[in-house]
């Protein structure tokens, strides 16, 4: 039998158990809960200032793998101690982050460091990148970002034009819409048009559409030249969305097989643009060719060439003397990648372009497109426009370095 003394023993030891267990249960999810911080080294191996491209640095990287726990995460500048813009992003669709987007600013040949950090609030960013599907519109899918618009076409266009349904619109080319504010365009310029309130043809400050693709390749639309003959592929057929924005928007087309020659195409297209870009990245899946060919429409070929395939920029400048602007267009590789281009003049309409033949990589190939205009005052003149693409070429060549410490 116990005494009193050894009863109170055992409740003191009964008090002391629970009070470690309680202890340990509020220490086990601070344990838990805690989260990395990790240094992200930013490297600049080029001799000028990197603004406006956008860095990569993955979940595993940072050592973080619960979903929900990264989606807390964000991007600090220890200088400022300030929360930068920044973006998870889904590289694959499948609904689970991959990694956190950032545009640093490094100096010419130097580094900088940013801090991967746990966030207790999320950031509410605004975005300038955008696309969508635009249904109300026939079946456009339309991207933007803060300095340029585009849009391609779907099935129910391609449709209207098989069944002489006036509005209708047969090409796999891509259109641009010539923006010159920094805002968001495409829905206002949509419900524009779609509600009979104007017309996205009309610029009545913000831009409008006045680039002609019709059947050409537009401003950066590939196929295939084969017998002396440029073989493409018909409208998209299906779309999906990856990321939108604020700093990347990521989406892909699906396009049904054709025919180039005696060959049958099988052609995917993952197409994305960044904040602060002029051009979309492309990328196409294909198999049946070891070879592709960008375009870039000539129109009525008044406007002038000019080429680097050192590195890597194809550009074309156009006059439009009755709108008083004018519009440089541009398909940028890597020069390894490059097999040749050609200035092919047709008189069939909408056929003259500038051509660049690229390589097939492991079924796959990258490059970029897209243009300025002279109303955006993004750039003062064609040179300028070249000195940009020149840099641009650069900078995808030699991208900025990333570690993670």
């Amino acid at each position: 039998m116990k005494n009193k003394s050894d009863m109170k023993s055992i409740n003191s030891l009964k008090a002391t158990s629970l009070f470690f267990g309680v202890a340990l249960l509020m220490l086990f999810p601070a344990c838990k809960n805690k989260t990395p911080e990790r240094e992200i080294i930013i490297s600049n191996p080029l001799n000028w200032a990197r603004h406006n491209e956008t860095v990569e640095v993955s979940k595993k990287a940072l050592g973080v793998h619960n979903e929900a726990a990264f989606r807390k995460y964000g991007i600090v500048d220890p200088a400022t101690g300030k929360v930068v813009l920044y973006q998870l992003y889904d590289k694959n669709g499948d609904g689970q982050y991959d990694a956190i987007l950032f545009q640093p600013d490094v100096p010419a040949g130097s580094t900088k460091t940013y801090i991967a950090r746990y966030l207790n609030q999320t950031p509410d960013f605004s975005s300038k990148v955008y696309s969508r599907f635009v249904p109300e519109r026939t079946d456009d899918y339309a991207w933007e970002n803060d300095r340029v618009a585009f849009r391609t076409f779907g099935p129910t266009a391609e449709r209207m034009v098989e069944q002489n349904i006036p509005g209708g619109t047969l090409t796999s080319g891509i259109d641009c819409w010539l923006k010159r504010v920094d805002y968001p365009i495409i829905n206002k310029w949509y419900k524009k048009a779609t509600t009979g309130k104007g017309s996205y043809h009309i610029d009545t400050g913000e831009g409008f559409d006045n680039y002609h693709v019709g059947a050409s390749r537009g401003c950066g639309g590939f196929g295939i030249w084969k017998n002396d003959t440029l073989w493409v592929s018909r409208n998209f057929t299906h779309w999906k969305r990856i990321a939108n924005g604020p700093i990347r928007t990521t989406f892909k087309l699906d396009y049904a097989d054709w025919k180039a020659g005696n060959k049958t195409i099988t052609e995917k297209q993952t197409i994305s643009l960044d904040l602060g870009s002029n051009l979309s990245r492309i990328d196409v899946q294909i198999s049946g060719t070891d070879t592709i060919t960008a375009g870039l429409t000539l129109h009525e070929n008044k406007g002038e060439i000019f080429t680097n395939v050192q590195q890597g920029w194809f550009t074309y400048w156009e006059p439009h003397p009755d709108f008083d602007y004018e519009i440089g267009t541009a398909i940028v590789a890597f020069p390894d990648e490059i097999l040749g281009y050609r200035k092919y003049i047709s008189g069939v309409p909408d056929h003259s372009h500038l051509f660049v033949s690229l390589k097939v990589k492991d079924g796959h190939v990258v490059y970029y497109s897209g243009f300025t205009w002279s109303k955006s005052k993004q750039f003062k003149d064609e040179k300028a426009w070249e000195g940009y693409l020149s840099r641009f070429s650069e900078n995808i060549q030699h991208p900025l370095r990333v570690s993670v410490r």
